[in-house]
């Protein structure tokens, strides 16, 4: 059983979760509302221009992101949930609960991982977003790879840093 601080510590990592994907969700609907099939790039080159196929993609990334990040929302509100229904015979003490810790354990790392998946489809997405704004990445835009590489960089350390970190706590 977990201890009733740990408990507490259980729903503030949830509540901010929450919070992070409800951010990420917004940046789907961003990436969405930037692009517009036919659009032209801000290269000079006609053939830099991003077809239909890129657009597409983009379509599928951020409905796929915006998947995960709500199915990671929902597990995390139907964890924090289970949380306070468990404990509402005590309303003065709202963050403790006895919860099994198999259940919490398997529902933040389910949240946890679709929250992973979110961002790599989302950074998949805002790729597509560069290549339809500055140009195809294969046409050789400078703007378009300087853009593509600090994101696809800083994400991905990004992502290594939380996913370490879920892992170390999950391990002890």
């Amino acid at each position: 059983m977990p201890s009733s601080s740990t408990t507490s510590i259980h729903v503030t990592a949830l509540d901010g979760l929450v919070n992070v994907n409800s951010l990420f969700t917004i940046a789907v609907f961003v990436g969405l509302s930037l692009t517009t099939p036919g659009q032209r790039s801000l290269e000079d080159k006609s053939a830099c221009d991003a077809g239909p196929d890129i657009a597409r993609k983009l379509l599928v990334f951020e409905v796929v992101s915006f998947s995960f990040f709500l199915f990671s929302s929902l597990v995390a509100q139907g964890l924090k949930l289970a949380i306070n229904l468990l404990n509402s015979k005590d309303v003065d003490d709202a963050f403790r609960a006895h919860i099994n810790v198999k259940v919490l354990r398997f529902g933040m790392l389910a949240s946890a991982i679709g929250s992973v998946m979110g961002c790599v489809f989302l950074v998949l997405s805002m790729v597509n977003v560069v290549q339809i704004r500055l140009g195809v990445v294969s046409c050789g835009s400078v703007s378009a790879v300087r853009a593509v590489a600090a994101l696809v960089t800083l994400v991905s350390s990004a992502l290594v840093v939380y996913i370490s970190t879920v892992f170390y706590a999950f391990t002890h």
